[in-house]
């Protein structure tokens, strides 16, 4: 059975910090989905200048959160950029909830991370005709009113990671095996909160 992987748990405030400016949550998961980049190459994804998006690049290699990527220039004059964990990381509003500080960081790093994704989902939206039928008509979105503890909310959860964990898993594997024919990069986004009607 394949190791359970897990992605990094952030706990540190500091770390957090630097994801509160939505250029640099932007410029990761670019590097993330790539697996590797120039600042140059990112810079023309988000239409900045390099030299700013180097800036935050380095902002994030001083967290942790990417590293340069060793190997990739050819003549040593081009900086190549890869995230530090192909896990990706997460944290808890629970952790930065004990400070005003840290309740407002994580608060608006989830509400960034959320319009990033919803921003995300409209560009395909507006895309989704250049897809193709076959595309399109794997692409689902979904929403189930359940009925849970916090206890089952959590283990629904678990099992969500773990199916997407195999997905993930069995992508990776093509990609080693050279098997990528047809293969694009899927965001997956599901939401688990209480509500009251």
């Amino acid at each position: 059975m394949p190791e359970k992987r897990e992605p990094e748990h952030v706990t540190d405030l500091r770390r957090l910090k630097a994801f509160t400016n939505p250029r640099r949550m932007q410029l990761y998961r670019l590097l993330f989905a790539a697996g590797t980049a120039t600042a140059s190459q990112l810079a023309e994804q988000v239409d900045e200048a390099p030299s700013l998006v180097s800036y935050h690049l380095r902002k994030l290699a001083e967290h942790g959160f990417v590293t340069e990527a060793t190997g990739r220039s050819a003549d040593g004059r081009e900086r190549w950029w890869q995230v530090t964990t192909e896990d990706g990381w997460g944290f808890r509003t629970s952790d930065f909830a004990d400070t005003p500080e840290g309740a407002a960081v994580a608060g608006a790093l989830t509400r960034g991370i959320f319009e990033a994704r919803v921003s995300q989902y409209l560009a395909y939206l507006d895309q989704s005709a250049a897809w193709g039928k076959e595309w399109t008509d794997a692409a689902f979105s979904s929403e189930w009113l359940l009925d849970l503890t916090p206890a089952e909310l959590a283990e629904m959860s678990e099992e969500f990671s773990a199916v997407a964990r195999r997905w993930r898993d069995r992508g990776e594997e093509a990609r080693k095996t050279g098997a990528t024919e047809n293969r694009e990069h899927v965001s997956v986004h599901l939401n688990g909160f209480p509500f009251r009607p």
